[in-house]
């Protein structure tokens, strides 16, 4: 019996590679998250038999990549808001008036 190859394999890897080169913007974070949900469908039939398909390292190696994509997009947001926070902090504090008076 000839095995096919498993539905989105592909696609998760390009999806977990494009989330790792976009890790510090917020679209890596959204690119990391549709990767593994498009692997999940694609883990659920290779679970029910897998000797009909092939392509499971494809697979598992783009479920791998948008993990690291995600924890770095995740990352990303992290050191946004906490640069925001740290930057509303001084603007608003007291320091901002005494600044320009050197």
């Amino acid at each position: 019996m000839k095995q096919k190859s498993l539905p989105n394999a592909a696609a998760t890897l390009v999806l977990g590679i494009l989330s790792i080169l976009t890790g510090c913007y917020f679209i890596g974070l959204i690119l990391g998250i549709i990767a593994l949900i498009i692997s999940n469908d694609a883990m659920k039939l290779y679970r029910e038999d897998p000797t009909a398909w092939s392509d499971y390292a494809l697979l598992n190696a783009g479920r791998i990549t948008a993990i690291i994509g995600t924890v770095l997009g995740g990352l990303s947001i992290f050191l946004w808001i906490f640069y925001l926070g740290i930057f509303s902090t001084i603007l608003n504090s007291g320091y901002k008036n005494n600044l320009f008076d050197l």
